[in-house]
């Protein structure tokens, strides 16, 4: 059969060195995000640059489980790694709704944050370029995980998107709600993206 030939098993093993390379990439980006992210958070006390933090660290642990998955087989490993992902989002969805209803519920005003929409710019560029790669790749060697990871990225750039939206609505414009809503974005597809993994 062509698939168990040599320069099958090759291109194989390439695009898996591929897969890991994006993976780690991506713990690495994620890794800085975190540290810029507290700092901007805290100064600007913005509860979706907080989310988004949050996001980053549960990135951090999607890209820990795939990079795991992909060190080994079997359908059981790739199981756990689904619903590790999956709880991981589960987490960041609640804390995000309570957070950002109490923000909303007494009127509370975060600060502008020029290093906020600065890192969610250059983060949103770099996520859908890792994204691409990550589906690229998980569909030419039919690996579940790291499409969903790959997904999961995606979403990381799409909602880096929207706390970017709601920083520069409130740096430009003082609409103070944006803010929390840009929260409730990341809760919509933190949830979403738990209910792929877990039922995977």
């Amino acid at each position: 059969m062509a698939s168990n030939s040599p320069a099958a098993s090759a291109g194989t093993d390439r695009l898996l060195r591929r897969g890991f390379a994006l993976e780690w990439a991506t713990l690495f980006w994620n890794v800085i995000g975190i540290v810029v992210l507290a700092f901007a958070a805290v100064a600007a006390r913005s509860v979706a640059l907080a989310g988004f933090g949050l996001d980053s660290l549960i990135e951090i642990g999607a890209s820990t489980v795939v990079i795991w998955e992909l060190s080994g087989t079997g359908v059981d490993r790739q199981r756990k790694a689904m619903r590790l992902i999956g709880a991981g989002f589960i987490a960041l969805a609640l804390y995000l709704l309570v957070q950002s209803t109490w923000v909303l519920a007494t009127g509370f005003h975060a600060h502008r944050s020029p290093a906020g929409i600065a890192w969610t710019t250059v983060t949103a560029v770099v996520m859908f370029a890792l994204a691409w790669g990550k589906a690229r790749i998980g569909a030419a060697i039919d690996n579940p995980v790291l499409k969903t990871e790959g997904r999961v990225t995606l979403i990381d750039g799409l909602l880096a998107t929207a706390v970017l939206l709601g920083l520069v609505l409130n740096s430009t414009l003082g609409f103070w709600w944006a803010d929390p809503l840009a929260g409730y974005v990341i809760v919509y597809y933190g949830i979403k993206e738990a209910r792929a993994a877990l039922t995977h």
